[in-house]
């Protein structure tokens, strides 16, 4: 399957990935701020950036790299998964998608939930890496690792094996319980729910 590298405008990773892993590579026009200040000529590895440029203010670097979107009704994230499907991929890695303003990562998990029908999203930051599970998921490799699972906004009837502390036909959801800060104590880690939207964190 084909998968896609999307950078946005959050916080910013301390070091670059191997872009040779993707087959397409892009950019919001925010994003671009921090990239240039890891390697000057990336404008040239990138496959499109995107957005309207008010977050951006060199125009002369981007030349016909840079799809314009000025949808005031969309984030420049939602558009940029838009164009990403309409190349074709149905999977992305993002990164920038926590830190900075918290209402831009709220935003950003709300239109992952909106797109997670269409595309596979999964982010990456300094701590985890996140994403929205479906209702029958396992996930290997993770022994010792922190898993939290959070409902957006809710879930019902979660049953987890692999964990220290395990659920079974439990409910979560925001304002009453989450499920953040478990423990893989197994390599594979299963989670099944029957109704609602989980989001899994898993720490480095």
């Amino acid at each position: 399957m084909k998968k896609a590298l999307l950078y946005i405008n959050g916080e910013p990773p301390k070091k670059l990935v191997d872009f040779s892993k993707y087959d397409l590579v892009a950019c919001t026009d925010g994003a671009l701020n921090y990239l240039l200040k890891f390697d000057s000529e990336i404008v040239s590895k990138l496959d499109f950036i995107s957005g309207d440029f008010d977050s951006h203010e060199r125009l002369d670097l981007v030349d016909d790299k840079f799809i314009e979107t000025p949808d005031q009704n969309k984030t420049d994230f939602q558009k940029a998964l838009e164009i990403i499907l309409e190349k074709g991929i149905e999977n992305v890695d993002v990164y920038g998608g926590s830190g900075g303003e918290m209402d831009h990562f709220l935003g950003n998990l709300s239109v992952a939930d909106f797109m997670k029908s269409k595309m596979k999203i999964q982010f990456f930051d300094e701590f985890s890496s996140y994403y929205f599970i479906p209702k029958n998921f396992e996930i290997s490799g993770v022994q010792g690792k922190m898993i939290s699972l959070f409902p957006f906004p809710k879930a019902e009837s979660i049953t987890t094996k692999g964990l220290k502390w395990p659920l079974y036909k439990e409910n979560l959801k925001v304002g009453e319980r989450i499920g953040t800060r478990n423990i893989a104590e197994n390599d594979v880690v299963t989670i099944k729910y029957d109704k609602g939207n989980l989001l899994i964190f898993v720490g480095h």
